[in-house]
């Protein structure tokens, strides 16, 4: 039996119909396969620069910009081997034959994207296995095909590990995951939090509801990590994950395309009278012209003030092509729609303050950044838990080049994870894999 009894349809990025009737713990990423395997390959996979290495290796300019070793070049042909750097990978980081492995050549063979089979994951604690196996398998790849000698062990070192230890992070490596260092992260739980909006961007090719549900897994399933999924508050989340992140019922989908032509003013009304005819909210008291609401369903309240907050997102920035407004919007979205109802807004306010927080920052006095720099394990906008991120995410896939510092610029070679379609369109697959196991729940 479900723990909840709310039940959702499943829609895809189109406004498709893909299942009617789903539990909403179907797509709990306790249970849901897909999620769980965006989370695994998350852990699990790392891509290797060949091109960037060879270059670095020829020049001496390993460790990072500004960083280079006059004297120590070391020029092999890295690609022209690439087959056999494969042989050597699997080789080291096979742990039985017919384990999940796998080494694919992307972009003509000058990358490779390595996924290190999940035996190894679960030997350890930390997920920083899919970083430092495959960076060791490098190493020593290198040195068995080029017949490498002792004096050059650290320059191969440097060009794939990059600067550390000597920095907290591997610097100027050419291996590179999703997942930065635990050290960068700012407490427990935050693992998944810390992947910048750009490269959720990229990873999804710019679409921005898929970049706004990846956003969403990740930033939800966090929430379990870090415990704030328990309890009186999982079904928050979940309810959260659904319409948000996931477009159940067709929610956003259906607010952007009635509202595509409107401003963000016509969103407000549109989620407010969708809440009323849904019977999730209703009037409490009428004062002169003006009607406060009240609920029965708070956590359903917040879901659908957050999916509202997406869908005004898309058709203002979408309007405008630019990722600039993502702040702006959350902030008087939420204005808003607190004084459309006399409820609480998304996130319960927390989206308002750290839309402000998030404005100085990239807008103000600061100009640290652009959108696109954002995610969950900022500063500015690690205290909305779960809802704020996907707004930035898909402005980010909205945009049409307007920030210097672009998505494209920024986000590294990040956009090979584009690759896994469970990354590059997680709703359907999410939505598919409820339904093969709503009857399980």
């Amino acid at each position: 039996m479900p723990k909840y009894p709310d039940k959702i349809d499943c829609y895809d990025d189109r406004g498709n119909l893909v299942e009617k009737n789903v539990p909403l713990e179907a797509i709990s990423p306790l249970l849901n396969p897909a999620i769980k395997k965006i989370v695994s390959l998350a852990k699990r996979s790392a891509i290797v620069n060949l091109e960037g290495l060879q270059k670095a290796l020829a020049t001496g300019g390993v460790g990072g910009a500004g960083s280079s070793v006059p004297g120590r070049e070391i020029n092999i042909p890295v690609l022209e081997n690439t087959d056999a750097i494969i042989d050597a990978l699997k080789k080291y980081i096979q742990v039985k034959p017919g384990d999940d492995t796998e080494i694919t050549k992307i972009a003509g063979g000058k990358q490779l994207l390595v996924k290190i089979p999940t035996l190894r994951g679960e030997a350890g604690v930390e997920y920083t296995t899919g970083f430092t196996v495959v960076a060791a398998a490098m190493c020593q790849a290198l040195f068995d095909i080029f017949k490498l000698d002792i004096w050059d062990a650290d320059m191969v070192h440097a060009a794939i590990w990059g600067r550390y230890p000597q920095s907290v992070n591997p610097m100027g490596s050419f291996v590179s995951t999703l997942l930065s260092v635990p050290q960068m992260n700012e407490g427990m739980g935050y693992a998944l939090r810390n992947i910048p909006c750009a490269n959720i961007a990229m990873i999804t090719k710019k679409n921005a509801m898929n970049a706004a549900a990846l956003a969403s897994v990740l930033e939800q399933t966090a929430m379990f990590e870090m415990g704030d999924a328990i309890g009186s508050f999982e079904r928050l989340h979940l309810l959260g994950l659904a319409f948000q992140g996931l477009n159940a019922n067709n929610f956003v989908y259906s607010l952007v395309k009635e509202n595509g032509k409107g401003t963000v003013g016509d969103v407000v009304a549109g989620t407010v009278k969708r809440a009323i005819d849904d019977k999730v909210i209703r009037p409490l008291k009428k004062e002169a012209n003006y009607t406060v609401y009240t609920t029965d369903d708070m956590s359903k309240w917040n879901a659908y003030a957050c999916a509202g907050m997406l869908a005004a997102n898309m058709v203002l920035s979408g309007s405008a092509r630019a990722m600039q407004h993502a702040p702006s919007l959350m902030l008087y979205f939420s204005d808003l729609i607190e004084r459309e109802t006399g409820l609480p807004g998304p996130d319960f306010g927390k989206i308002h303050m750290t839309a402000i927080e998030m404005s100085f920052f990239s807008h103000s006095i600061y100009g640290g950044g652009n959108p696109a720099v954002f995610h969950g394990n900022h500063i500015v906008t690690r205290h909305s838990k779960g809802f704020a991120i996907p707004c930035i995410a898909a402005s980010v896939a909205l945009d049409a080049g307007t920030t210097y510092y672009s998505p494209e610029k920024i986000s590294g070679v990040t956009e090979v994870f584009s690759e896994i379609p469970e990354l590059r369109e997680p709703i359907i697959h999410i939505a598919k894999a409820a339904a093969e196991i709503k009857g399980q729940v």
